[in-house]
């Protein structure tokens, strides 16, 4: 080459100049060309919008963010009551938070997972998920019958790249390598002098199938889980339950639950067990075990079930757990003439660990007015300084049941229904206790005390134990456990199966012929490199009987 000589300098810088100003005039006129484009752009329209949407919604980045959506939104469900499950909570909430418990319902928070934000993200979740699935099962569909990709022209660009020598032929070396390939199960294509190979076709079956998996548990618990319903029921001993709408204290349906698939069965309380322990540091009172011994009856024959905390048991289709227990006092209420107008075991519902417990007493016939009455039942009952009363152990030691007496109207015949466990005094008349005048009633068990007014007596007659159980039917549990397995297969199989490409050539030389083995995996797969290795000296060990030969 010939040195520069000083005019060239000149020239260059001149040339380099001109070149610059050249660029910039086509950059300028690019942005100009680029302007008028945009605005020339034409609008993507109704159809275009819709079509951009469902793009939109059915990426896997959304369906990610759906499902995170999903479990920040199932986060109110448990925080606070929900109606489905504990409807008395709901109640207790609210009259502890009256004012928040407005703003929070307004919200469908106590509704949580029928609410309308919370449908909304789980149908686009679902939508989501499924407009990702049926394209990719189409595709992968299509790719498992289509033959491997063509061998790429340059090998030594790829993973794991090797070469060696052979003295075989090209047709030898190339079945070799085939048979060795099939038995390592790859699909093998023959390329001219070349064969290509793909294997792991498993692991996008197994995403496909995670995927589906996750649907199924969608679809399950929202269709199948409308069939469902729980309810609940408390059980004095002695007393039987039949599993019928109407023996329910409160039952929530599923939107698609029949009353007429209630499997029939009933449920005697036969005895009810407590076990407690003292803690001898803090002088608590600690409880140790509860068992509830019952007689299930269905289809014509008795058995002996035992239901414990934790430990439901299952009839008819449905599982019973038990929930909570106390005692209900019998209380006998007779008129002025000594006629019993009145004798049931009345359910008290514990207020602390000592088991004191608040009832209330309804009597609406057979007086002279209609009667009711607030209770304190006190299972060991211990006098304190004040005059007041304070149960000292959950155990039935010295049990005491006081009574504050209301008379007027119940509103027990408006038809209006009212909370068994409530009674509105604010339309009632107080005839014991309070600013009355009049004690309240003091009974112990098996004593009787008058009413005032002449209105009759009332008496603490025995003391049952009761148990509340929940009736739970679940008809997803099977779709769920089968979705959760699949899930899991599926999860595994992504995760552990490597897709892989390998490819031989071979190529004729005087001496033989020359091997050139390579890879290409679609995905992470650290072991590519020697899995290209392992096929290379497992070909050559398959040449060498030929050789030989």
């Amino acid at each position: 080459m010939e040195p520069l000589r000083p005019s060239d300098h000149i020239d260059a810088d001149a040339l380099a100049a001109e070149r610059a100003a050249e660029r910039a005039e086509q950059e300028a006129s690019g942005d100009a060309r680029g302007a008028s484009a945009a605005i020339a752009q034409p609008a993507l329209g109704v159809v275009g919008w819709l079509r951009f949407a469902w793009r939109q919604l059915t990426s896997m980045r959304t369906a990610l963010v759906l499902l995170l959506l999903l479990a920040v939104a199932a986060i109110p469900g448990s925080l606070v009551p929900q109606r489905s499950a504990d409807p008395n909570g709901v109640v207790q909430y609210r009259e502890d938070n009256p004012e928040l418990f407005d703003i929070l319902d307004t919200l469908q928070v106590f509704d949580t997972y029928t609410s309308v934000w919370f449908s909304a993200i789980y149908l686009l979740l679902f939508v989501s998920l499924i407009g990702c699935i049926i394209p990719r099962t189409l595709h992968h569909a299509r790719a498992l019958r289509s033959a491997p990709p063509k061998t790429p022209a340059r090998l030594g660009r790829l993973v794991g790249y090797r070469t060696t020598d052979a003295p075989a032929t090209v047709e030898h070396a190339l079945d070799a390598a085939h048979a060795e390939l099939r038995r390592r199960r790859y699909r093998v294509a023959r390329y001219g002098d070349s064969l290509s190979a793909e294997r792991g076709y498993l692991r996008e079956t197994g995403n496909l199938i995670f995927h589906m998996a996750l649907v199924g548990v969608l679809a399950t618990i929202g269709f199948a889980g409308g069939f469902g319903y729980n309810g609940q029921k408390v059980l004095v001993q002695g007393q039987a339950f039949v599993n019928q709408l109407t023996s329910y204290d409160s039952f929530n349906p599923g939107r698609f639950f029949d009353d007429a698939r209630l499997d029939p069965y009933g449920i005697r309380l036969d005895e009810f067990t407590a076990e407690y322990g003292l803690d001898q540091t803090t002088g608590v009172v600690q409880p140790l075990d509860f068992t509830a011994a019952v007689t299930v009856t269905e289809n014509g024959e008795q058995r002996e079930r035992i239901i414990k905390v934790n430990e439901p048991i299952d009839v008819g289709g449905t599982r019973l757990y038990l929930l909570g227990n106390g005692f209900a006092p019998v209380v006998t209420v007779r008129d002025a003439d000594g006629d019993v107008v009145f004798s049931e075991a009345v359910a008290f519902l514990p207020q602390d660990a000592n088991l004191t417990s608040l009832g209330i007493i309804k009597v609406p016939d057979g007086l002279e007015e209609q009667l009711g009455m607030i209770g304190f039942f006190y299972p060991s009952a211990l006098p304190l300084e004040s005059g007041a009363l304070a149960s000292i152990y959950p155990e039935p030691d010295q049990p005491v049941l006081t009574l504050n007496a209301f008379t007027g109207d119940l509103g027990l015949d408006d038809g209006v229904p009212r909370n068994a466990y409530a009674l509105d005094t604010d339309d009632l008349t107080q005839v014991t206790g309070g600013d009355t005048g009049t004690d309240s009633l003091v009974l112990g068990l098996g004593q009787s005390a008058d009413l005032p007014r002449g209105l009759g007596s009332v008496e603490f007659t025995a003391l049952p134990r009761f148990i509340s159980v929940d009736v739970h039917h679940d008809p997803t549990q099977a779709g769920v456990l089968v979705s959760a397995l699949l899930i899991l297969g599926g999860l595994v199989v992504s995760l552990w199966v490597p897709r892989r490409r390998l490819w031989v050539v071979a190529t004729a030389t005087d001496a033989g012929v020359r091997l050139q083995y390579a890879g290409l995996a679609r995905g992470d797969d650290p072991g590519l490199e020697a899995a290209v290795a392992d096929l290379a000296d497992a070909h050559s060990q398959r040449l060498a009987p030929t050789l030989e030969t």
